[in-house]
């Protein structure tokens, strides 16, 4: 790393740093050229299109290792003995299948292995975090050198996307779109509008109840917009901290050898403390995942 990295804030900033892909902005040495950010101003110079690249690629790669895994154990299941695999996977699908059951009082055939998928693919996201903090960033910095010239201090690598907000935001939406879909779809304009407007403050006087719409909008608006920003900034925020503690506990290692066992007893405690914490935070976004498409299946107020 460079000098600045050698610092504990120069440490940290490599390590909190996106591999960002974008349009070098007007001023910049290397204006109207695509690249590599050389460094955080370069990245926010950027702007919205910027990709980052480490966010993608490792969402992408646990995504279709998920995929190959369960298509593996589909084509080769038995009905005699079970593998170990196979066992865990109808485990997990049986998991999933009893939650879906038990919350979702519709009738989408989608909504479980959606489920499925969001379950599996935040726990294999988050568990990267588990991984020590400096094994893929120098391995990065290696492949970025050799392979494409770059200098390995500018070459950044985030391997948690559900630290990246983006991420987070972006599956969040996915879910908030679902779920405005299917309550115009089950509930039509009207059934919507209604609920964004009659409640949950009603009158039987039409005059009153005109006053009131305006006021149940507001609230409902609030409580509907609250539901994608709640859930991904839960599942940021946790794996957020996990990752800065991860990181806190790296810097002892230059601290001389006592420090550094303590360090090290440090992280293998929280890490088997964190094995709980990705699991949670992976289930509860499931969870509610399949509340928020229950609601939009709800019409007995209607």
């Amino acid at each position: 790393m460079s000098s600045e990295a050698l610092t504990t804030s120069g440490y940290i900033k490599h390590h909190l740093s996106n591999l960002t892909y974008g349009r070098f902005p007007e001023g910049h040495e290397h204006a109207g050229h695509w690249g590599f950010a050389h460094n955080a101003t370069d990245a926010h110079a950027m702007g919205f299109w910027a990709i980052h690249v480490d966010t993608m690629f490792w969402s992408i790669t646990l995504g279709a290792l998920f995929l190959l895994l369960f298509a593996r154990v589909a084509r080769t299941a038995s009905t005699g003995v079970p593998s170990g695999l196979q066992n865990f996977v109808e485990w997990v699908v049986e998991f999933v299948d009893s939650i879906v059951k038990g919350t979702f009082t519709g009738r989408n055939a989608m909504v479980a292995p959606m489920a499925l998928t969001i379950f599996v693919w935040v726990f294999l996201i988050n568990f990267m975090d588990l991984i020590p903090v400096d094994w893929l960033p120098q391995l990065a910095g290696l492949a970025g050198s050799s392979l494409f010239g770059l200098d390995p201090h500018h070459v950044y690598m985030r391997v948690v996307p559900s630290t990246d907000p983006n991420a987070t935001f972006g599956m969040s939406l996915a879910v908030f779109l679902l779920m405005l879909f299917y309550s115009l779809r089950i509930k039509g304009v009207g059934g919507f509008l209604s609920e964004l407007t009659l409640h949950p403050f009603s009158s039987h006087n039409r005059l009153v109840q005109l006053l009131f719409i305006p006021i149940n909008f507001l609230l409902e608006f609030v409580a509907l917009l609250a539901k994608p920003l709640s859930l991904s900034l839960r599942l940021y925020g946790n794996m957020f901290a996990g990752e800065m503690i991860f990181i806190l506990i790296a810097l002892m290692y230059g601290g001389g050898m006592a420090l550094g066992v303590f360090g090290g007893l440090l992280q293998i405690g929280w890490a088997i403390f964190h094995i709980l914490i990705i699991t949670l935070q992976a289930y509860i976004f499931m969870v509610l995942t399949v509340v928020y498409m229950d609601l939009a299946y709800q019409t007995g107020e209607h």
